[in-house]
């Protein structure tokens, strides 16, 4: 039997040659995974000793050899004779990785570099291999190296097994095309190409999608996930979504800040000086919606705060890290889940791209952002203005993450109404009021955010009846004049940043 091992990631490659000696397989390899199993005593081939011809032009080809190839790919009972007449040997496994790309675009913007990453040979003996997976062995993960020795000596050497690496061959040669496409469409092309290539890997199965009858995963881009501690319960499709949103707002207000989230909008919201009144001021805005609802603590949890967030049900919590003493606190509350990053804060990943499944395709975008600078430098157009933003900045970055048609106001660090998802704007403002007005909250002197223009000034006369002291939006409507107008009738400052945030 013979392996060929030639791998850029050399995790655990030397214990796994010795396996593989000791199970009776000869072993060929080339360039500096050769020089790594002679240093650690492996009997390692030459490649050049099988292909007879040396590495050449720098070692961009070693491989590309039709004896290589054909050991990879005659198929047993059918090329046997061809093969045994022109000297080919099988090859029973191969163990490629691929030149590391991603780490030298990461590292570098020297085009020359990047190219000489991008691999040719590994991908071309992968996809042979592959192919011809009902005889070879193909080994692309070091992860799996372990799984491949106990079934070598366990005689699990199977058709399934075999089909099982096969499969993940060739998601990991996908995945590096589909990146060396997407950056050179960066590089070249601003990030829109003829092609878009969207690559996750599995983190986990949900137990199902949106409703029972779909079925439902996670993937990520990267490893981001991986910082996700699941301490108690099973995250289900639609609390991933939810605590995407939820995150996201704790996340845009900074250190300190809770969010809650229902169904995908914000119910609660709040920035206090500490996390107790944080939490007490976030449920104030809609204690009824926030039943059940997702909380995202851009803190860590202890006992005091758990006992405060466990009067209520909550069905998934999600901080910067929850503590034992916290944990157990909500030992007893069998249908709520819990989540940390393990850190003292919450993080998001920063995707640099956005997209969005519609009938047929996506539409594919630059990831919005909220930049801090849009409320500080955004431009007071009416005869009144305010000395402290603070209110106008945290009413924004909501409103930025909530859907559109949406109305924030914020009093004071705390989320007092909101209308979202709404078909017209003053339909928006008058549902936020009209639940804050149920609940008792007073929005006098509170600070509103639009995230798109007022069309009409009925809003902005609406917010005035309501005592809303500042307004802060992109501005850019044809009657820009008339809302300014309303503005300066009613005493309210109101700021344009000259930016949108829709979310649909």
């Amino acid at each position: 039997m013979r392996a060929l091992l030639s791998v850029s990631d050399k995790t655990g490659i030397v214990e796994f040659a010795k396996e593989l000696e000791k199970l009776g397989f000869e072993i060929i390899s080339t360039g500096g995974t050769k020089r790594v199993l002679l240093e650690n005593g492996i009997k390692a081939v030459d490649i050049s000793e099988i292909t007879k011809f040396p590495e050449c032009f720098g070692g961009r080809v070693k491989t590309l050899n039709p004896y290589v190839h054909g050991g990879i790919l005659y198929r047993s009972g059918i090329d046997d004779e061809e093969a045994k007449n022109l000297g080919i040997k099988r090859i029973d496994l191969l163990t490629v990785n691929l030149y590391p790309f991603k780490e030298t675009i990461e590292r570098t913007n020297d085009f020359d570099e990047i190219i000489e990453n991008i691999d040719i040979g590994g991908p071309t003996m992968v996809r042979s291999a592959a192919k011809n997976f009902k005889d070879v062995m193909i080994v692309t993960d070091p992860n799996d190296y372990d799984m491949v020795i106990e079934a070598l000596k366990n005689n699990k050497n199977t058709l399934e097994f075999r089909r099982n690496l096969m499969i993940k061959a060739y998601e990991h040669t996908a995945a590096y095309d589909s990146m060396i496409a997407n950056y050179m469409n960066e590089r070249f092309n601003k990030g829109f190409g003829n092609k878009r290539f969207i690559v996750g890997k599995k983190v986990f199965n949900t137990r199902y999608g949106e409703n029972p009858h779909q079925r439902g995963a996670l993937y990520e881009f990267e490893n981001f996930y991986e910082n996700l501690n699941i301490l108690k319960g099973e995250p289900s499709f639609n609390n991933l979504t939810d605590i995407n949103g939820a995150v996201k707002i704790a996340v845009s207000l900074g250190e300190g800040a809770i969010s809650i989230i229902k169904h995908a909008n914000p119910c609660g919201a709040a920035k206090k000086d500490d996390l107790i009144t944080t939490w007490q001021k976030a449920l104030e805005c809609d204690p009824i919606s926030a039943y059940g609802g997702v909380v995202a603590v851009n803190g860590i949890v202890d006992k005091n705060l758990a006992e405060e967030i466990n009067k209520i049900f909550v069905e998934v919590l999600i901080a910067g890290k929850i503590t034992d003493e916290a944990l157990r606190v909500f030992e007893k509350k069998k249908r709520i889940k819990l989540f940390d990053l393990g850190k003292p804060h919450l993080e998001i990943a920063g995707d640099k791209w956005d997209f969005k499944h519609i009938e047929g395709g996506f539409v594919f975008q630059d990831a919005d952002r909220v930049e801090d600078e849009e409320v500080a430098n955004a431009k007071c157009v009416t005869n009144v203005c305010v000395n402290d933003k603070k209110d106008l900045e945290m009413a924004w970055k909501i409103a930025a993450l909530t859907k559109s048609n949406c109305v924030v106001f914020v009093k004071e660090s705390q989320m007092v109404a909101i209308g979202m998802g709404m078909t017209s704007r003053v339909d928006a403002t008058r549902c936020a009021v009209e639940k804050a007005k149920s609940l008792g909250l007073d929005i006098r002197g509170s600070s509103l955010a639009s995230e798109a223009f007022f069309p009409f000034r009925d809003s902005v006369d609406y917010a005035a009846e309501v005592g809303v002291k500042a307004i802060i939006q992109p501005g850019g409507s044809i009657r820009d004049d008339e809302v300014i107008e309303a503005a300066n009738e009613a005493g309210i400052a109101m700021y344009f940043t000259g930016k949108r945030h829709f979310l649909h």
